[in-house]
């Protein structure tokens, strides 16, 4: 009997500890450390990948955070033989770096420019053009060092959707044949570069404007579904910014109406089911409009940080409640773990440190 009794209290122990575990924290402050700052910069394609931070800019130009300085430097590709000072200015919205499939030292650089003519760049050498005067790209991701996807508004009857299978040397886009029709007025927002998602072969791309909807492919981008949404929508300035998913079932997305940056009706909304149903969460409490939107790493699909024009927001309840942690405006944001971040805006790139 006393064994019994003993085993008990050691079962109802272990479950008090487990679900202390599994609590989720939560964050206070957070501390800002200016890496870069330049009134001609405009910041809203930012990658943390492989231990590196890396930029695109409105200028052109391309960044680095260099960790022993603790500062943001330019990338001068191949020893400037390839510096896009020569190749003309352009405005970079979007960009990701993957791991080289034969050594960890060289990690390409790619980033695509918004409007037309469309120019994608590898590490300084143009790769892709597009001149369609309706050419307009706003994301682009990586499913491995070969493949990979770039997403645009609708040049046709569908969302633009580009494709590379071989490290990004070639891109083909894809037919709106193989692709949901777009609804009229139906595009996207080069906010922060997180129209899409991905995680591991599925991948989300999420639109707005006149409708905001949700194109979905298991297959790495071979066969695609669309799913509608509740998200505000319907004029050209509302629907998603930004979609970030935390594993395969657990997604978000954020936005708003950019003209209406308080405004927080219908402006978040959250999947449990790989984003096949969405629901609407926080309704009608802060934030409103954000440009930007991403999982806090080991949240448990709980912690999220929101940030915009308006400010930083943290949730440690899968975006029910918001709690502001600065007015400071950043466009964009990425997670280095699960204390560190790096967000981009308005003349600058910062350091943020979650507390």
């Amino acid at each position: 009997m006393r064994l019994l009794v003993i085993c008990f209290v050691l079962i109802c122990l272990s479950s008090c500890t487990s679900k202390k575990t599994i609590k989720s924290r939560s964050i206070s402050e957070v501390k800002i450390e200016t890496l870069l700052q330049d009134s001609t910069l405009n910041v809203r394609a930012l990658e943390v990948k492989f231990n590196k931070v890396t930029v695109a800019a409105s200028n052109g130009h391309f960044y680095r955070l260099f960790y022993d300085k603790k500062t943001i430097g330019r990338i001068n590709f191949d020893n400037g033989k390839n510096d896009l000072d020569s190749i003309g200015n352009n405005n970079f919205r979007a960009i990701t770096i993957t791991d080289h499939p034969k050594t960890n030292t060289y990690f390409p650089v790619f980033g695509i420019t918004i409007g037309s003519p469309a120019k994608l760049y590898k590490h300084g050498t143009l790769v892709y053009q597009e001149n369609h005067p309706k050419a307009f790209y706003d994301s682009m991701d990586f499913w491995n060092d070969q493949e990979g996807i770039a997403m645009g508004d609708p040049t046709d009857d569908c969302i633009s959707i580009i494709i590379t299978r071989d490290g990004g040397e070639s891109w083909t886009k894809l037919s709106c044949d193989d692709l949901p029709k777009a609804v009229e007025g139906e595009a996207a927002f080069a906010a922060s570069d997180t129209n899409i998602a991905i995680v591991g072969d599925n991948t989300w791309i999420a639109t707005g404007g006149m409708a905001s909807r949700i194109l979905y492919s298991p297959d790495k981008g071979k066969t695609w579904t669309v799913y509608d949404t509740p998200i505000i929508q319907g004029k050209p300035t509302t629907g998603i910014y930004s979609i970030d998913f935390y594993d395969a079932k657990n997604g978000f997305a954020i936005g708003g109406d950019y003209t209406k940056p308080n405004d927080s009706l219908n402006n978040k909304i959250r999947t449990a089911d790989g984003g096949k149903t969405w629901q609407v969460v926080g309704n009608g409490k802060s934030p409103g409009y954000r440009s930007c939107v991403q999982y806090v790493p080991n949240g448990n699909a709980k912690e999220l940080v929101a940030v915009g024009i308006k400010g930083i927001d943290y949730s440690n309840d899968g975006g029910e409640n918001w709690k502001h942690l600065s007015d400071e405006g950043f466009y964009t944001i990425r997670f280095l773990n699960d204390s560190v971040a790096y967000a981009a805006g308005n003349g600058r790139i910062s350091k943020l440190t979650f507390r």
